[in-house]
């Protein structure tokens, strides 16, 4: 890693955190259920932000790896760049070919987000699974998801980086990964909504309970705390763990998801933690509203399951044409079709019993 990218990188990361200690009213000392409206706000602001760095790329994109010269440029493009065809490559105007490697790198980044902010969606069915099955008290959520979302960072920090150090060193390892995401979005597909979890059965459960005592009720906000002199696990944070280990479920199959649109490490971290910084005002929001979206689940599998076909026969379609944004227009035509179609056909039966409380109640 070069004195760029640690630079660059130091301060995308001050900066996600400092967005994320505001929006979860780190510096607030009022604690408050978070409205519907609010997180709609809080979800434009992310969704406004992944928009800025976009334009970041599109104009700057080329400090990220401290390329300064035709040869630089280059060496990071065979590093990076699968697609060679998507950039045009003049070794006598570097500015022209350095514009071209920043617009792939952008248009890189706006697919690898929307691609995880899509999948992010089903995390949500999840995480509310989660929270109901074990009664988690609704104004404790934010505590929850703070510490998820940072857990989060950490855990895709090591995938990510990891990930592209194999693709990278092997290249039949994007073949791996393709042939799970066509299994996962087939099994995807034909699995059954669960309506619950069952509590003294998950495995997250039993391994905690095997090694520590746990507390039977919650405790305020508290993770931890004593009786009679007895260090003890409290629900709640049962319940961070949980949803830290559904994370690291989903991880592997959204990781490998953006290493179809690029094998820069960089670009798919900040498309990764974009979407995972969204995810908190995200829940609060589409928890009211998932209702009207029966489809959704369905296109996300078609998601995966094209994802994965692209993966394993990159290489042909590259040969009869196929260009690397013909990827954003695939995965949009998806995500459209399956939106429209939940609401011109919505279930007649649609239980419309809400997960969390009217506003009215806040």
């Amino acid at each position: 890693m070069g004195l760029n990218e640690i630079l660059f990188f130091t301060g995308f990361l001050c900066f996600i955190f400092l967005m994320l200690a505001i929006d979860l009213g780190v510096f607030s000392k009022k604690k408050h259920i978070v409205s519907f409206k609010e997180a709609a706000i809080w979800s434009g602001v992310w969704v406004s932000l992944a928009i800025c760095l976009y334009f970041v790329i599109l104009y700057h994109g080329h400090h990220i790896h401290g390329i300064d010269s035709y040869e630089r440029l280059l060496e990071v493009a065979n590093l990076y760049l699968d697609d060679k065809d998507s950039v045009v490559f003049n070794p006598k105007n570097f500015e022209e070919s350095l514009h071209s490697y920043r617009q792939n790198m952008a248009l890189e980044f706006i697919t690898g987000y929307l691609i995880e902010y899509s999948l992010s969606v089903d995390n949500i069915f999840v995480i509310i699974l989660i929270f109901t099955s074990f009664s988690v008290p609704e104004k404790y959520y934010k505590t929850v998801l703070l510490w998820g979302i940072l857990g989060a960072v950490v855990m895709r920090f090591i995938f990510i980086f990891l990930g592209s150090a194999l693709v990278q060193s092997f290249d039949w390892v994007i073949y791996i990964f393709g042939a799970f995401l066509l299994f996962s979005g087939v099994k995807m597909l034909f699995d059954n909504d669960e309506e619950s979890i069952n509590t003294e059965s998950h495995p997250v459960v039993r391994l905690v309970s095997r090694y520590f005592a746990v507390f039977p009720r919650y405790v305020g906000e508290n993770f931890f705390i004593m009786r009679n002199g007895r260090f003890m696990l409290t629900p709640l944070f049962v319940v961070v763990l949980i949803i830290e280990f559904t994370d690291l479920i989903f991880a592997v199959d959204s990781i490998p998801a953006v290493f179809s649109v690029t094998i820069d490490p960089y670009i798919v971290f900040f498309s990764n933690i974009f979407a995972i910084m969204g995810l908190r005002s995200m829940f609060f929001f589409l928890a009211r509203v998932m209702h009207l979206f029966r489809f959704l689940k369905v296109g996300l599998s078609f998601l995966l399951v094209f994802i994965g076909f692209k993966m394993i026969f990159h290489s042909w379609l590259f040969s009869i044409g196929f260009k690397s944004h013909y990827s954003l227009f695939v995965i949009l035509g998806i995500l459209t079709v399956s939106i429209v179609l939940s609401l011109v056909f919505p279930k007649k039966d649609e239980e419309q019993n809400k997960i969390l409380p009217d506003e009215s109640n806040n």
